[in-house]
């Protein structure tokens, strides 16, 4: 079990809901596949396939939101509709009118979707219940609020903040560029993204090229800002910053996984917990230190509206 992508969430000191009472409500909505008229449906799923919503191993959390939706493009609907309404203006004189259009359509809708074909998504999230944080494996924030809006719909309270911080990523990828140094403990790799502030939005990408030389300097002196960085931490896990505090492309280095061989776990359960406990152990340590190269976290955050 290894996360690709982290959006990071706080939760206050003072929720202090139990995997138990997390478990129960989470099983008030429950996944279910789609019905016959269902265009899509979304619930809780078990994290390991067993009948446990909430997976618990070493104080850390991990659930999992459920996603099916059936693929029946608006195009063919249309196109279906259409052809109806043809042989219908042929019969009776005149083409349908607007309402016998929409009802055409609906009635495709009805017919198509029960042997539409189907598409279904697992996205896992993590809870560190004792350092308050949450992390959702989605490679974008827009992505994440399904399962944040998920949670809202499920739980009695979610008191969740988005993770801030005292400088921007932005402004502090500059400055580690503009100085050829990271901050303690990470080292920057050779990926990064520079974009301008001005309308025209330009843009330069660097790929498994050193950025150490005066022509990544010459970009930011000319006003453009970092938007993604290539990072390690601690020689054990590699990411990507971006400016809006998204961790993308977590790669944990060879050091760690190896780590699940020594461990000598055999069946896939036993493989699947190492897992889940290295990545946490490692993510717990990685966003302390990524807050304090940031300048420390914002307190004066908002509650995320519901």
């Amino acid at each position: 079990m290894w996360f690709k992508n982290l959006q990071v969430y706080r939760l206050p000191a003072g929720w202090n809901i139990t995997a138990e009472a997390l478990e129960d409500q989470l099983a008030r909505k429950r996944f279910a596949p789609c019905g016959s008229q269902d265009q899509e449906t979304r619930g809780w799923l078990s994290p390991t396939g067993d009948e446990f919503l909430v997976h618990r191993v070493g104080g850390q959390w991990l659930i999992a939101l459920g996603m099916e939706q059936k693929l029946l493009p608006s195009s063919v609907v249309k196109q279906e509709a259409e052809e109806r309404a043809e042989e219908m203006a042929a019969r009776q004189g005149y083409k349908p009118g607007r309402k016998q259009m929409k009802e055409l359509r609906e009635q495709v809708m009805q017919e198509f979707l029960p042997r539409a074909f189907t598409r279904r998504r697992k996205v896992y999230a993590w809870i560190d219940p004792a350092g308050g944080w949450l992390g959702i494996d989605a490679p974008s924030q827009a992505r994440a609020e399904d399962v944040l809006e998920m949670l809202r719909h499920t739980l009695d309270s979610l008191p969740l903040t988005l993770l801030r911080t005292e400088r921007s990523p932005s402004s502090a990828m500059a400055d580690w560029l503009a100085g050829g140094e990271a901050p303690a403990g990470f080292t920057i790799d050779q990926d990064c993204e520079l974009r301008s502030v001005t309308e025209d939005k330009a843009a330069v990408r660097y790929v498994r090229h050193p950025l150490e030389g005066d022509e990544v300097r010459n970009h930011l002196t000319a006003g453009k800002l970092p938007t993604r960085l290539a990072l390690t931490y601690d020689e054990r896990v590699s990411f990507v910053l971006t400016e809006k505090l998204e961790i993308k492309r977590l790669d944990f280095l060879d050091v760690v996984k190896e780590q699940v061989d020594e461990a000598g776990a055999e069946d896939a359960r036993a493989i699947f917990d190492a897992g889940f406990a290295l990545m946490t152990g490692e993510v717990v340590r990685l966003l302390p230190a990524l807050v304090e190269a940031l300048g420390g976290e914002m307190r004066a955050a908002e509650p995320l509206a519901a």
